[in-house]
């Protein structure tokens, strides 16, 4: 199947606390996730909230990655997304998750750019649909 690219969605649990708080850590866990991938890193920004958390994005040549940490619960909501067919996602959403000593990883890959899909709407006239 020919895709424009591939995301790889990791929910990661019971993740270091410290380290999902700690954005100079995170900064370099990413950019070296991008690295060991074969990605050309273009910009980093991360942002740490109060009390705790931490929101951060790598662009790479080649699309981006993204985390968004929740220390107070051991839990890391990642993205790494991909164009082309050179680079594997795969190989940086599991750099990340040992870095972060993740015990438990929920991963999903995504093709992107496959063609047309059909959209169910999640939204009808301002209400929410089940």
């Amino acid at each position: 199947m020919d895709t424009m690219g591939r995301h790889v969605i990791a929910e990661l649990w019971q993740c270091d606390i410290d380290k999902l708080n700690d954005r100079p850590y995170l900064e370099q866990t990413f950019v070296n996730a991008a690295l060991e991938a074969g990605a050309e890193v273009r910009e980093v920004a991360f942002h740490k909230f109060a009390p705790q958390g931490i929101s951060g994005v790598v662009i790479i040549s080649e699309s981006h990655l993204t985390i968004h940490s929740f220390p107070e619960h051991g839990y890391a909501s990642i993205d790494v997304y991909t164009c082309g067919d050179r680079i594997d996602p795969n190989t940086a959403s599991d750099y990340i998750a040992k870095q972060l000593g993740a015990g438990k990883a929920e991963v999903v890959e995504v093709p992107r750019g496959i063609g047309p899909i059909e959209v169910t709407p999640k939204r009808t006239e301002g209400t929410y649909t089940k």
